[in-house]
């Protein structure tokens, strides 16, 4: 009876040894049935090696580009920056804080002697908060591009110190005060501008906006073309001023007469043409867009509603009314005024173009 109980027993260890070792075999074979092969293996550790690589290496490569833009950031200068040898930068500030200032007639330029007995003009730009460095730099920045624009037509900054709430804009000097300045002393007959000189003044403007929108890169858009921000030198000879000055104070175009229809919304360089087209009609009328003469009908719909009936020759400034000759070229300056007073962008001419229109009525 006891053998018989040991055989059982041990039969029964037997097989729950079997059953386990049946259970582990089954296991086994599911785990390497269901283990990728080999090459799937390899396939996807490659892979996985490759995605890390990628990470890092674009990691590490806008790491460098962040360290090289910030090595290369101007440092922000302190005290007046000079671009002409012949402005003593030593006393330029005392200079310009002082108060024997004189404006230059209309416009917002001021007369300053400096030590050196060089007279420059002077714009002064208040109320800005530079307490952040980036819109220090940024205003730095912009100036600079202004500092490098060189043309005959251009009012030239030679230099410029900013301080707390303001900054000073240091220009050449013009005698002859602004265009509007010119025009008031026409009206008041203290001073005679003949056909020729006013055509060379528009001719000149022209040229500017072309070196502005055609040789600058990338373009610059003046955003504030007007008669006081045309300035005359000893010749007559126009120089743009407030170039690019707009996107300094980074304001909205201020509604004039002569700012363009499309002012408040997208502003592009024919924009700049359509106030071109006002100053133009100035030049040929005498007469200011603002002149209660015109009523509620502006300058350009005036002039185009006397070119179509034919009567262009009403429009015409009598002052400079003379030599036939003179007068068929300015029936054709009144056509380009009105070309340039369109209401859409798409109709006006471009500065380039009037550039061609322009100096095909004389030679210049």
């Amino acid at each position: 009876m006891g053998k018989t109980k040991l055989i059982y027993y041990s039969g029964f260890k037997v097989g729950f040894l079997w059953v386990q070792l049946r259970c582990v075999e089954c296991q086994r074979r599911m785990i390497i049935s269901t283990a990728p092969p080999q090459s799937q293996r390899v396939f996807l550790s490659i892979l996985f090696g490759m995605l890390t690589g990628l990470i890092c290496a674009l990691l590490f490569a806008w790491l460098v580009r962040s360290f090289v833009r910030y090595i290369n950031k101007p440092p922000i200068l302190k005290g007046p920056v000079v671009f002409s040898p012949k402005i003593p930068a030593k006393t330029l500030q005392s200079a310009l804080i002082a108060n024997d200032t004189q404006l230059l007639g209309s416009s917002r330029y001021y007369r300053t002697v400096l030590d050196n007995g060089l007279t420059v003009a002077v714009k002064r730009l208040e109320s800005f908060e530079l307490q952040s460095k980036s819109l220090k730099r940024r205003i730095q920045q912009e100036v600079e591009v202004i500092a490098s624009l060189r043309h005959r037509n251009l009012m030239s900054l030679r230099a410029y110190i900013r301080e707390s709430n303001r900054i000073f804009l240091v220009y050449d000097y013009v005698p002859n005060g602004s265009l509007e300045d010119a025009m008031n002393k026409v009206r008041e007959n203290q001073l005679q501008l003949s056909w020729e000189v006013r055509l060379r003044i528009a001719v000149g403007i022209v040229k500017g906006l072309q070196y502005l929108h055609f040789s600058c890169n990338p373009r610059i858009l003046h955003r504030n073309l007007k008669p006081t921000n045309v300035m005359l030198d000893a010749e007559f000879e126009p120089r743009l001023a407030d170039c690019g000055l707009a996107k300094i104070v980074n304001l909205p175009v201020a509604p004039s007469s002569y700012a363009p229809p499309e002012s408040c919304s997208r502003y592009t360089d024919k924009s700049d043409v359509f106030s071109f087209g006002v100053i133009l009609g100035v030049l040929l009328t005498g007469r200011y867009p603002t002149d209660p003469f015109f009523g509620d009908t502006s300058l350009g719909q005036w002039l185009q509603r006397l070119q179509e009936a034919g009567d262009s020759r009403e429009a015409l400034d009598q002052s400079i009314l003379g030599e036939e000759i003179e007068e068929d070229e300015m029936l054709m300056a009144v056509k380009i005024a009105v070309v340039c007073l369109s209401d859409m962008p798409a109709d006006r001419p471009s500065s380039d173009e009037l550039v061609s229109m322009l100096t095909q009525l004389n030679s210049f």
